[in-house]
């Protein structure tokens, strides 16, 4: 039985990831920052099968020891402060756990292999945000970084840490460059789950109206359940690698609402939705769109879920979540 260690389980990719692994029988273990986590409780009740430990990203006398007592297979470096309009709010944060976490978290695999005497297969969560003023279109692994924000300056240090160890170490080291994935679980400050939320809302009169702020900002959108199989399948092969994973095909913010209100019967949402400047980013990054190919040449790997079937989904997701809560009162 292989074991796996995940570092930010508790989000989106990390509950997924755990449920696709503990699939293929793996022993699972997720690391939780505080000992009185309420999304620990949240996790022991949806994923009876993970073994949760305490640990931060940003204390490496943690992360040794929670490597120690996983003694795990493959370890999945999942968290971070992933919202990038935060980044400009707390940078220094920011770029503490995004950026130096990697770096902890690189070194006490290093620690424990040395130690040990046993091989670790590590993976690293990069960001189609490292790319931003994007120099090439499509985006792939040999294209030029240029970050324009906090966050996407923190994720290329990641990045490129986690290539310096494989190199300097010969660790089994590999990077996804995953572009923007999304699902029900994605947070509310997301502007996908802001949208599908706000939209399930305005359905059930809820409320009136949403506030967005740049609608012709265009992402590479793809489903996060599909994206967490790329995670694994980068640590199945002999040799580490950096995988851009991506659907290929671009969205606008309008094409998201186009699909959202369409879910609830609406054909024109410009009623319900107004630009507000304050969230517009103060540097906006160019047209993100990956290029997957390496991926599905030398992983297999390619996305299944569309992104109308994606937002959908999220719209119904929504939808039924609230009128659950208004059953359970």
């Amino acid at each position: 039985m292989k074991t796996a260690l995940i570092t930010g389980i508790t989000g989106q990719d990390g509950l997924y990831l755990s449920e696709f692994l503990h699939s293929r029988g793996y022993r699972v273990f997720g690391l939780v920052r505080g000992q009185n986590n309420p999304k620990a409780e949240a996790l022991a009740r949806t994923h009876p099968y993970v073994t949760v430990l305490h640990g931060n990203l940003l204390d490496i006398s943690s992360l040794v020891r929670a490597v120690a007592v996983a003694a795990p297979d493959e370890v999945y470096n999942l968290g971070a402060i992933s919202y990038v309009a935060y980044s400009w709010d707390n940078a220094l944060m920011t770029s503490d756990v995004t950026g130096r976490g990697v770096l902890n978290m690189l070194e006490a695999i290093r620690l424990y292999e040395e130690h040990a005497e046993k091989r670790v297969r590590f993976y690293q969560a990069s960001s189609s945000e490292m790319f931003g003023k994007v120099q090439s279109v499509p985006q792939h692994e040999g294209t030029l970084l240029w970050p324009r924000s906090p966050y996407g300056v923190a994720k290329t240090f990641g990045h490129y840490i986690t290539i310096n160890y494989r190199e300097s170490y010969g660790m089994h080291a590999s990077s996804g460059i995953l572009f923007n994935h999304e699902s029900p679980r994605r947070g509310p400050e997301f502007v996908t789950r802001k949208v599908t939320r706000a939209v399930a809302e305005i359905s059930l009169g809820l409320r009136s109206s949403i506030a967005l702020g740049n609608l012709d900002a265009q992402r590479d959108w793809g489903f996060a359940g599909d994206y967490v199989e790329a995670m694994w399948l980068m640590l199945q092969q002999d040799v580490a690698d950096d995988y851009v994973i991506a659907t290929g095909v671009t969205h606008s913010i309008r094409d998201l609402l186009d699909v959202a209100f369409q879910e609830i019967g609406i054909a024109d949402w410009h009623p319900y939705v107004h630009q507000d400047p304050a969230l517009i980013r103060p540097a906006e990054v160019d047209q993100l769109i990956g290029d997957a190919s390496k991926a599905r040449r030398q992983l297999g790997w390619q996305p299944r879920v569309s992104f109308e079937e994606l937002i959908r989904m999220m719209v119904r997701s929504d939808l039924d979540a609230h009128v659950s809560a208004q059953e359970a009162v």
